[in-house]
């Protein structure tokens, strides 16, 4: 198709894309789901896999090949933009005050998952079948063991969030762990990518260079921007008071200094990606770095809706376009699924909880931490993009650890219910 067709076509793929996911999103509030669940869900649907199947025609005019490299393009607006309001809602103090027993659920919650899945994915990779045949048997054990450790901090948070934990022992321990295990598990990734580039210099710049941007921008940039960002947004306040005559708008920051801010964000993810831990790294440490108050109030208000509301949902289709349950119907790829499901849910819930316990916190406590580490959601599908688009895996594997991270995140709430309801609400606050 040409270039001007394609463009035309992406609206009606957006309109498809947003009707689909309103819908699925009934349903799964109905079911006591979050929104971002039924997104996952939906993009599966719009996929091969059911639209696919039932209109395969209609399907490949709706979304053909030459359109996903645009449908990528924005999706990729919209992680950065997201993972950038994450950051403005994350406390680093979490780490100071859980540090020594969200450190031991982390390692805990990484380490069993990952031996197990290494040890899956060294089989699997002699049965053949599940990796591209340029894959050698370290990077493959390397990635499916980072895929099973993974821990989505951005739907931790926002289940702790929609029941009332933010500030409580157990929110704050869960969202310090989640954050480390997203952490590591990005380390690992650039390990393995590294290693298909048959390129180890490439890893040591992907964490040299993504500590020191760290460092960087917590520690300098976050401090240039406290100082200066609200100084300027309380002179336009002034400005904006007197031309009302005393009343004042605070519906979002003045227009240059949301540009501003946009554009530190893209550059940002430009500069991590570059280094090679991908972009969505460097847009959650700008959102850490971004000064605390009405300042991120304003600006959330402004950029979260069309986020949220318009350019995630992208994303979540693009990796269903990917998924193909079809795949998944030998008696191999069941048995391999089913083991998968396996380590990802039974060895990080029971070694977060055997980790939490040895810490020293309660079987509530340590029973939720369990509950709440083994939602995986948007960081999984992150991860597992990558993958696909480096032939680290093939689509058969992508499909199976799609839906691990499907089911895991529609367990997690429910499941979590359950504990709350075992032992009460109060133990939790």
């Amino acid at each position: 198709m040409k270039p001007f067709d394609l463009s035309v076509l992406f609206f009606l793929q957006l309109a498809v894309i947003l009707v689909t996911c309103r819908i699925v999103g009934w349903f799964a509030r109905f079911l006591g789901q979050p929104q971002v669940v039924s997104e996952m869900i939906a993009g599966v649907c719009l996929g091969p896999s059911l639209f696919g199947l039932i209109a395969p025609q209609l399907h490949t005019q709706l979304f053909p090949k030459d359109s996903i490299p645009i449908l990528l393009a924005v999706s990729q607006v919209g992680l950065s933009l997201y993972m950038f309001i994450v950051g403005m809602d994350f406390r680093l103090e979490l780490f100071q005050s859980r540090v020594r027993t969200a450190v031991s659920v982390s390692l805990a919650g990484m380490i069993t998952p990952f031996i197990l899945g290494a040890i899956l994915a060294l089989s699997m990779h002699q049965t053949g079948g599940y990796f591209p045949e340029q894959v050698r048997w370290h990077e493959a054990m390397l990635f499916l063991g980072a895929a099973l450790c993974i821990t989505a901090f951005p739907m931790l948070a926002r289940i702790i969030i929609e029941n009332g934990l933010a500030g409580t022992t157990l929110g704050t321990l869960a969202l310090a762990a989640g954050a480390l295990d997203d952490v590591a598990a990005w380390c690992l990734l650039a390990i393995v990518l590294s290693s298909a580039d048959r390129s180890w210099d490439a890893a040591l710049w992907a964490i040299g260079g993504g500590a020191i941007y760290a460092v960087i921008v917590l520690v300098g940039a976050r401090r240039l921007l406290a100082a200066w960002l609200p100084g300027w947004l309380s002179r336009e306040d002034n400005k904006q008071s007197v031309q009302l005559d005393g009343q004042s708008s605070t519906a979002g920051l003045p227009m240059p200094m949301l540009v501003l801010i946009l554009a530190m964000l893209m550059f940002s993810s430009f500069v991590t990606d570059k280094i090679g831990i991908y972009a969505v790294f460097g847009a959650f440490i700008l959102g850490c770095a971004m000064p605390r108050g009405q300042l991120i109030s304003r600006l959330r208000n402004q950029i979260e809706p069309m986020t949220v509301g318009l350019l995630l949902p992208l994303f979540f289709t693009f990796s269903g376009l990917s998924t193909r349950l079809d795949l998944l119907t030998s008696t191999s790829a069941i048995t391999v699924t089913l083991l998968v499901l396996m380590i990802a849910t039974l060895g990080k819930g029971i070694a977060c909880w055997a980790a939490a316990r040895l810490a020293g916190e309660n079987q509530p406590t340590a029973a939720a931490i369990g509950a709440l580490m083994n939602a995986r959601g948007l960081m999984e599908l992150i991860l597992l993009n990558i993958g696909l688009q480096r032939g680290i895996v093939d689509a058969k594997l992508f499909s199976i650890l799609v839906v691990m991270a499907i089911l895991t995140t529609v367990a997690t709430s429910p499941f979590f219910i359950w504990v709350r309801n075992r032992f009460g609400r109060e133990a939790f606050t």
